[in-house]
């Protein structure tokens, strides 16, 4: 291996950096905005996906939202447990330390997720318990997706190889940005 091959390795890796930090900025901006107008158009119009398409019309694929789906979850394990050991001795299981099935305490997780509620009744007894410890959260983050048509790929390759794509996807890189003459 000689010199010129270090430097021209070492040269590429260097340039791909930069261009991937450069990548890397301009995406995390544009993926905020895009859920920001997401949230938004679903909360006017109930829509959760969207087509994404090149500025020529060609359609690259869809976005979709994702997560944010509520479900029951445990907040305060001590005081579920104790609620459940109270409430249902037969799911109770008794060793050194006293605890709750793990079966039973998802079985009512998932009776709260469908209720929406953290209640649950008895089953023998018709009572409706409103159950300590637990609340309805979303269990994701709220975000998004990108699924891209076939084809989709490509396309913006040829897009970005044209030039369609550098003044609206990285105005950074486009040919005369910081060109101080232009």
């Amino acid at each position: 291996m000689s010199a010129e091959d270090v430097k021209q390795a070492t040269t590429r890796e260097a340039v791909l950096k930069a261009l991937l930090d450069e990548v890397r900025a301009a995406y995390e901006a544009a993926r905020a905005e895009v859920q920001h107008h997401l949230d938004s158009a679903q909360e006017a119009t109930g829509a959760r996906q969207f087509t994404a398409e090149l500025p020529d019309g060609r359609r690259l694929g869809t976005v979709s939202l994702t997560g944010g789906e509520p479900a029951a979850q445990i907040i305060d394990r001590e005081a579920f447990t104790a609620w459940a050991r109270e409430s249902f001795p037969a799911e109770r299981v008794t060793r050194i330390v006293k605890e709750v099935r793990e079966a039973f305490a998802e079985r009512l997780l998932a009776e709260m997720t469908a209720a929406g509620v953290p209640q649950v009744v008895d089953p023998e007894s018709g009572e409706v318990h409103d159950v300590p410890g637990v609340e309805i959260r979303a269990t994701r983050r709220r975000s998004h997706s990108v699924r891209f048509a076939k084809g989709g790929r490509e396309a913006v390759g040829e897009a970005w190889r044209s030039g369609a794509l550098a003044p609206l996807v990285l105005p950074a890189l486009a040919p005369g940005a910081g060109d101080e003459s232009a």
